[in-house]
């Protein structure tokens, strides 16, 4: 089982990517705060998976050509996409879980709805190849709070209040490429992506039978198109709040990658926060992963890096990787982070590499 290992820092100089919501009980009725973790050496504003999520998922519907998102049924209390991997790239990738109301509201609001049919009393489930960590601050952040207030009509002015703050943001990502374009019909939870219906689908299709892992798999040339598309969605990332008040550019300053057997990640301590706060690359960890994990790599280590972003700790990194003899045993790809994901983007594509998929 092969996965797409990676890790990636997004610069948020003067952000606001997350929110809480409202907090009560401060001087302004309306202040919105930022989401943070509360540790003993101080606060860490973060973004969650699920907000990083949905930032991929809407780049790949606005500017990645081909993509092919699932429709959303909303009833009254529940939401779900069409729960169909075989027509839709983001089911494939994100999963999902579809477990229809037993109401009659329910019943009725299905009635127009044109999702694919369901197979009667079957709850829907796909555990998602694309498995994605909370951002988190690299060092203790202490979010700044802005007042403000709207004054342009007659009267007094109505105050608001805001956070927002100024950090570098380590996020995890793994992709199981196995699991990319192979669907499950066992009955278990997260496993059970085919319903009868959809299972006479893929039949109908042509895709392959694995009758032993009760599961069809699509060719590889279209696994390997959505996940090159995925990767590009990264290239390009696009999203996060209050981007009117406090525009940030989301798309990865830092990226590390590679594809590795087996979904460990020897790259999560390879970047740390300095006495200052700042992320360096921590080049003894970096070279104890590449030399412990050694039998694991299946690809070159692709290392997206945008000139201008701690430039301080790019330098002794070129310099690490120039070093004669080299203490890793690894081809090392350096290029902006976009050219690096559009490059593994190709190498997934490659029939040379389709032994990633088994």
């Amino acid at each position: 089982m092969s996965f797409i290992t990676g890790m990636m820092l997004i610069e948020a100089p003067a952000s606001a990517l997350n929110n809480a919501g409202a907090e009560t009980g401060q001087r302004t009725d309306n202040i919105v705060v930022v989401k943070t973790i509360k540790a003993r050496d101080g606060a860490y504003p973060y973004v969650s998976a699920q907000a990083f999520r949905y930032w991929v998922r809407t780049t790949a519907e606005k500017k990645i050509a081909g993509w092919k998102a699932a429709p959303i049924q909303r009833e009254a209390k529940v939401a779900y996409t069409d729960a169909n991997p075989l027509e839709w790239w983001d089911d494939d990738l994100f999963g999902y879980m579809r477990a229809p109301g037993s109401s009659k509201e329910a019943s009725a609001s299905r009635e127009e709805s044109s999702l694919t049919d369901l197979e009667a009393k079957v709850t829907l489930t796909r555990c998602a190849p694309f498995r994605v960590g909370t951002f988190i601050a690299v060092a203790p952040c202490t979010p700044t709070d802005d007042f403000g207030t709207m004054s342009r009509h007659e009267g007094n002015p109505v105050p608001f209040e805001h956070q927002f703050y100024h950090t570098h943001l380590k996020g995890l990502f793994s992709l199981d490429l196995r699991a990319c374009g192979t669907f499950s019909y066992a009955d278990r939870t997260g496993f059970k992506n085919l319903d009868s219906i959809r299972q006479k689908a893929a039949e109908e299709r042509g895709l392959e039978h694995l009758e032993r892992e009760k599961s069809y798999r699509l060719p590889i040339a279209h696994r390997a198109q959505r996940v090159a598309a995925l990767l590009e969605a990264m290239a390009a990332l696009e999203g996060g709040a209050n981007q009117t008040l406090h525009y940030t550019d989301v798309a990865p300053a830092f990226l590390i990658a590679a594809v590795m057997k087996g979904g460990n990640h020897p790259f999560a301590r390879c970047v740390k926060a300095d006495a200052k706060g700042l992320p360096v690359v921590n080049l003894e960890a970096l070279t104890e992963a590449l030399n412990v994990f050694a039998d694991q790599l299946q690809s070159p280590l692709y290392i997206g890096w945008a000139h201008g972003y701690m430039d301080d700790s790019r330098a002794a990194f070129e310099e690490w990787v120039g070093s004669d003899p080299k203490p890793y045993a690894c081809e090392i790809v350096l290029e902006h982070p976009r050219k690096v994901l559009q490059r593994l983007a190709a190498d997934v594509q490659e029939p040379g590499n389709a032994a990633w998929f088994d």
